[in-house]
């Protein structure tokens, strides 16, 4: 089904593995520690950015004064604990693992890379992927086409002529602006 794409690029977070539910629930106990809370609803809107970006987005709707970086890696370390014993791959691992071999595949994600070598690893899918884009990786995150366009560079194929898989909107919108075909896998 796919065959006609030389590139295979896929988000990680809710599109190959199911890590939506630990994300949920780090981000409940670390607000908690400061009084707020975590509005899944109102999140959804900001999945596929950096953790920064969101605790960014959490400190200004409840008007606190709290370094997003800071809390963003109380948040990572809280989330990096239990994701290593929750972690599951979501179905479209089938597609990661039928074209194994056929396609350059790359995974360009919002977590950090080294989140995403860990989960991977974890799971025994890293060897799957020629390459792995974090958001420590770029500059400009999705939105912006930047995690796509290095993943294309990195497995050696011209952007147009690459599939990118995804679960949120800022990623479809980063997949459209590197000229990547995109499948939203909400859909799926």
């Amino acid at each position: 089904m796919y065959d006609r794409y030389q590139g295979l690029i896929f988000d990680m977070d809710g599109t190959i593995l199911d890590t939506e539910p630990t994300h949920h629930q780090a981000w409940e106990l670390v607000l908690a520690r400061y009084g707020m809370r975590y509005d899944a609803d109102a999140m959804t809107a900001l999945n596929g950015s950096p953790t920064w970006r969101i605790a960014q987005h959490i400190i200004d709707s409840h008007q606190a004064d709290i370094d997003p970086h800071q809390l963003a890696a109380e948040k990572t370390a809280i989330a990096e604990s239990m994701l290593l014993d929750t972690v599951k791959p979501l179905p479209l691992i089938d597609v990661v693992k039928q074209y194994h071999g056929q396609r350059p595949m790359a995974v360009g994600t919002g977590s950090t890379h080294a989140m995403a070598d860990k989960l991977l690893m974890q799971l025994g899918l890293h060897k799957y992927f020629d390459a792995i884009v974090g958001a420590d990786d770029v500059t400009h995150h999705k939105p912006f086409p930047d995690t796509f366009l290095r993943c294309a560079r990195l497995i050696s194929v011209a952007p147009e002529h690459c599939l990118v898989f995804e679960d949120a909107d800022y990623g479809i919108e980063a997949a459209k602006r590197a000229n990547m075909a995109v499948i939203d896998v909400r859909t799926w």
